[in-house]
């Protein structure tokens, strides 16, 4: 746990120090620039990331099929029975729309990974087209690799997608699936909503008139995964709490990203460490209308 704590750390601190505007990059033409990316950290943090996300994805995908003893003891009433109720609304369903459901999850990700792509019809967002860029692959990388790496994550959860308990399907379909212990948590909506709530995050803070009414943008925002996460149940894909796991976790990458680049001119929100023979903390402060939240958790 300790060396967690380490590790988390030290990921806050390399982005605290990206975030903090030099002489040369707080001035663009004439403005003081909304974030502040630094090349070198940034491109670090996605060649790293994406490198062993490409080595993980194959790993992931290489775990042993389901042996007939497997699949008839995970079929069993006893079993299913330790499945939570919200969860076994997935073991209930109408098979036929399946691969629709499929291809709606699989392009509609497409979709909404260009989706950001919209912000540079906003003339000041465009012209840091480049920084919004980088922030937007690297949150994306993150993700992908609390995907593969994280406890949360495949790595180290096995849980069977729900088609496995579903005897309309032949056993070779249930069974010869090498991606069929992956159901928690669920990646499309993750990745999904880190998209929406970068978009909505970002938008906001170049937009600070909008005060309240930000929050309707981030309701605006919760839409698109959800439907993701609702198609992703229905093609026997996930279940109910995959997709919650994955749709607050994205939301979280999406709103903390962006955030930890601001440039301090606009900062309401830091997070620090602190450390000592016997603990490592972590120090969370967030601005509250002129007010301060001060939180430390060791």
């Amino acid at each position: 746990m300790r060396k967690m704590s380490l590790f988390i750390a030290l990921i806050i601190c390399c982005f605290q120090g990206s975030g903090q505007p030099s002489d040369s990059s707080a001035l663009h033409r004439g403005r003081i620039k909304r974030y502040h990316v630094n090349y070198w950290v940034t491109g670090s943090i996605i060649g790293v990331g994406m490198a062993s996300d490409y080595f993980a994805i194959g790993r992931l995908k290489s775990k042993p099929t389901i042996t007939p003893e497997e699949l008839t003891f995970i079929n069993s009433d006893q079993q299913i029975n330790l499945i939570n109720s919200i969860d076994r609304v997935a073991l209930k369903q109408n098979i036929a729309q399946r691969s629709l459901y499929t291809s709606i999850s699989d392009y509609g990700e497409i979709g909404i990974f260009l989706l950001p792509a919209l912000l540079i019809i906003d003339k000041n967002m465009r012209r840091d087209w480049l920084d919004l860029l980088l922030m937007y692959v690297e949150g994306h990388t993150i993700t992908f690799s609390m995907y593969n790496y994280s406890p949360l994550g495949p790595t180290f959860q096995n849980r069977c997608r729900p088609f496995v308990y579903y005897p309309e399907l032949t056993a070779d379909e249930r069974m010869n699936d090498n991606n069929s212990r992956n159901s928690f948590f669920s990646g499309h909506v993750g990745s999904c909503t880190y998209s929406t709530f970068f978009m909505a995050k970002v938008y906001s803070d170049y937009h600070p008139e909008l005060g309240a009414k930000k929050y309707l943008l981030y309701l605006a925002a919760s839409i698109p995964p959800l439907v993701i996460g609702y198609a992703r149940v229905r093609s026997l894909a996930h279940f109910p709490s995959d997709v919650a796991v994955g749709f607050g976790l994205g939301a979280i990458i999406g709103i903390v990203v962006p955030e930890l680049h601001k440039n301090r001119h606009f900062r309401d929100f830091s997070l620090g460490m602190s450390t000592s023979p016997e603990t490592v903390g972590l120090s969370v402060r967030w601005k509250l209308d002129n007010r301060s939240l001060r939180n430390v958790s060791n």
